[in-house]
């Protein structure tokens, strides 16, 4: 599987073309004249042209009836739509050819968005932020999609053309630069991949491959179909095409519940087989992360390294939810499902991972959802306060900052970047950005009003409050207002947000990190005037115990005085509002 077949190869002589397109009966290359390609067995098409070298842009002719791009193309300098251009990643120069990564359990993330990052919105403008992450504390910057989309602006998730980073933030060589930069300053950089349907603008593959998709859908497209090798091995070797010719360091996949896994051994288990060979051939920490509504705990294996099947960790929505849910009081949609007592599924995912590990979900109609993740070690499980969905699929894209007092989101970061559990922030959360980030996307015609009208409908009780407020996910202006508004990081909220976050993590580098290796979870309680009581213990043997205060009142208790005190100060029969102590008791 670790063998290339698709997308145009450079050669000694010149460029090997190949194409999988078994409802073609004829397919042409489009050069300065059009060639025809020889057909083989299975669907494939190729032909071999001497004298093609990098930088040559191409097109398929199908049937003599429609000209499409490849749909592995490296780069795609016109959009969508337009030629292929055969791209030599030999070429380039790395800086740090000996980089092998980091562990896992150091691992601290970042989410961001190429696009808003920086006003320029590219990966070269990217790279004059990376020493303030590191300054930070961050370990891992983890990108939003790159997979080619049509248009303009877009979070990613409409991503046709898997292969090419899109053109918007730069040539493949600018996407190179920037992980090879983060690497120089001990960053890992990783990458969210979409493996469940293509985006609506730009795919021609029903038109030459219908048999990628199946007859089912998922909520953003016809669901791919992985029982068939040939498109099995076109996500396989995608995500293989990443790591090897980009160096990332893991990927994030998006959404796995919507990937149909029909089949004896499913997509999933055979893409971890082959990226846990790659990483042994190369001898690089590579890591695999899992978003997954059905809270699956049988597909993570934190101490598998390589991935031999299994994934590294998984997002925890559940973390995230019930925290929402306390902070905000908020219960529309999936929060209805934590209504009952918020602070106690904080505790359980605090104390066992998953809120949800084989209970009834209202949300989703009663279905019984999860499976018991108590045994796994912490670290199979990304938390997070805020990220790209949460905040984008919101009727203004408004974060946290916007709703919540700054001394209850304070507390909330003291322990969700202290907890054993990998830690992850949204860009702009460290210095408590309040900038949007509402769903904004570069459609036309037919397909564009389609999205306008499918957010109004989705958010109708919001239109009918707040009107011409809503942001208009076409319009370039609700765009633009998702930039990343750096200049608040010097204002003094955002200078005293920032300092406190670099501090917290500090503590996590210095005192959990170095006692992640084997921790397990512990015990977790809370009752419902919001304190908090959590335990673990971890790989030295220590235990490390926290104790919360995560109500706007101060609570009688008789705090232990074991250990050595790693955050908080001292406590005296009252816990005050909104307090966060962490201690450290040797074995």
């Amino acid at each position: 599987m670790n063998g290339r077949q698709f997308g145009a190869r450079l050669t000694p002589d010149g460029t090997s073309f190949r194409l999988w397109a078994p409802a073609a009966k004829r397919v042409d290359l489009l050069l300065v004249k059009p060639l025809p390609l020889q057909r083989g067995v299975d669907g494939w098409f190729s032909t071999d042209i001497a004298d093609v070298k990098a930088g040559t842009r191409y097109k398929f002719r199908i049937d003599d009836e429609i000209d499409v791009p490849d749909p592995a193309s490296a780069f795609q300098p016109d959009d969508v739509s337009g030629p292929s251009e055969v791209i030599d990643h030999a070429s380039y120069r790395w800086r740090a050819p000996d980089w092998r990564g980091r562990p896992w359990h150091e691992t601290s993330v970042i989410e961001a968005h190429v696009g808003t990052f920086t006003p320029e919105g590219t990966c070269s403008a990217m790279i004059g932020k990376l020493d303030h992450l590191v300054a930070t504390g961050i370990t891992a910057l983890e990108l939003m999609p790159l997979a080619d989309f049509a248009g303009q602006r877009n979070w990613g998730y409409d991503g046709v053309l898997w292969y090419a980073p899109d053109s918007v933030y730069g040539r493949p060589d600018d996407l190179k630069a920037l992980i090879d930069e983060a690497h120089l300053r001990g960053l890992m950089v990783f990458l969210d991949v979409v493996y469940n349907h293509f985006g609506p603008e730009g795919n021609y593959l029903g038109r030459y491959a219908p048999s990628f998709f199946t007859e089912s859908q998922t909520p953003w497209g016809s669901a791919i179909d992985y029982r068939v090798p040939q498109v099995r091995a076109f996500a396989i070797e995608n995500a293989l095409y990443w790591l090897r010719e980009y160096r990332f360091d893991g990927l994030r996949l998006d959404a796995v519940h919507a990937i149909p896994e029909l089949g004896e051994i499913s997509m999933l288990h055979d893409l971890s087989v082959a990226v846990g060979n790659l990483a042994a051939e190369t001898r690089r920490h590579i890591h695999l992360v899992l978003e997954n509504d059905d809270n699956t705990a049988s597909l993570l294996d934190v101490n598998e390294d390589p991935p031999r099947g299994k994934y590294r960790a998984q997002w925890n929505d559940d973390y995230h939810h019930a925290w929402h849910v306390w902070l905000t009081g908020e219960t529309q949609g999936y929060y209805r499902d934590y209504v009952k007592s918020p602070i106690r599924d904080i505790a359980r995912a605090l104390g066992s991972g998953f809120v949800y590990q084989g209970e009834a979900s209202m949300h989703r109609g009663g279905r019984l959802r999860g499976e018991p993740s108590g045994q796994l070690a912490p670290t199979a499980f990304v938390n997070f306060l805020q990220n790209h969905d949460q905040i984008g699929n919101r009727a203004l894209g408004d974060r946290l900052e916007s709703n919540v007092g700054a001394g209850a989101i304070e507390a909330a970061l003291a322990i969700t970047l202290l907890t054993p559990a990998i830690p992850m922030l949204f860009m702009g959360e460290e210095w408590g950005s309040k900038a949007p980030f509402p769903f904004f996307c570069d459609f036309e015609g037919d397909l564009a009003d389609a999205v306008r009208n499918g957010r109004r409908k989705e958010f109708a009780g919001a239109y009918a409050k707040y009107g011409d407020e809503l942001p208009d996910p076409l319009d370039p202006l609700t765009f633009q207002s998702a930039i990343l508004d750096w200049g608040s990081r010097n204002e003094q909220a955002g200078r005293e947000r920032l300092a406190l976050v670099r501090d917290i993590l500090a503590v996590r580098r210095r005192e959990i990190v170095p006692r992640l290796a084997g921790a397990a979870f512990g015990d977790a309680h809370a009752a419902d005037n919001g304190l908090l009581t959590a335990s673990w213990r971890m790989g030295d043997g220590a235990t490390l115990r926290l104790l919360a205060n995560l109500s706007d009142q101060a609570i009688e208790h008789q705090a232990e005085t074991a250990g050595t005190k790693i955050w908080g100060g001292e406590i005296s029969g009252l816990v005050p509002r909104w307090s966060v102590f962490w201690r450290l008791e040797a074995r």
